[in-house]
């Protein structure tokens, strides 16, 4: 444990923020899991509107450094390719 009084201050201060980003963490990823489900049970309608709202987490968490930009990126990606794909099957 730290024994300096600001060392003590910055395992407090990172604790509160840690706790404030992984709400932006688990949304984001709630709903992309919510959204594979979807398209592997074949709901497409319900699978798009969740993506639009993995996309939105995805994009508010790389704009408050929560996820690096590239990270969100690259999930929304994958996200909506595995969305396209499951289309051209239906």
């Amino acid at each position: 444990m730290a024994n300096i009084q600001s060392a003590k201050k910055r395992i407090r201060q990172t604790q509160k923020r840690t706790a404030h980003n992984r709400t932006y963490i688990s949304a984001a990823r709630t709903y992309v899991k919510r959204a594979r489900q979807q398209i592997a049970d074949g709901k497409l309608d319900e699978a798009q509107a969740t993506a639009n709202m993995a996309y939105k987490t995805l994009d508010k968490a790389a704009r408050k450094k929560v996820l690096h930009p590239r990270n969100a990126a690259r999930r929304k990606g994958r996200l909506m390719a595995a969305l396209e794909k499951a289309r051209q099957e239906s």
